[in-house]
């Protein structure tokens, strides 16, 4: 599991978390939120994400480069993420009208957490 060995100075691990991608220390908002937040149609410059989470504007270009690097444990992070999904029936087409997800047990969160 590469995590980063690059230093960061606004990103760390966040504590007691099953994620492994880096966090806004002290804020715990995802790298990769703030990065998604400049993608798209309606992205958003990094001085006005800066400015809608009151963040100083080193620590939002920092998540970007950060989530740019294509990190390891963000593609191992969304595994685990769509893995629980699938399992617990969230990827059913009919989940959004009778949203009733199966309820995993401790064995298979453990396994699909990475713990």
């Amino acid at each position: 599991m590469g995590l980063a060995t690059t230093t960061y100075q606004y990103l760390s691990l966040k504590p007691k978390s099953l994620y492994r991608q880096l966090f806004v220390k002290d804020r715990w908002i995802a790298a990769r939120t703030l990065y998604g937040m400049s993608l798209g149609e309606d992205a958003m410059t990094p001085e006005e994400i800066a400015a809608d989470y009151n963040l100083p504007l080193e620590a939002v270009l920092e998540a970007i480069a950060y989530c740019q690097s294509n990190p390891q444990e963000i593609t191992e992070d969304y595994a685990a993420e769509e893995a629980v999904m699938q399992a617990s029936g969230m990827n059913n087409p009919d989940y959004k009208y009778h949203a009733q997800p199966r309820v995993l047990s401790p064995e298979e969160m453990s396994r699909f957490n990475r713990l």
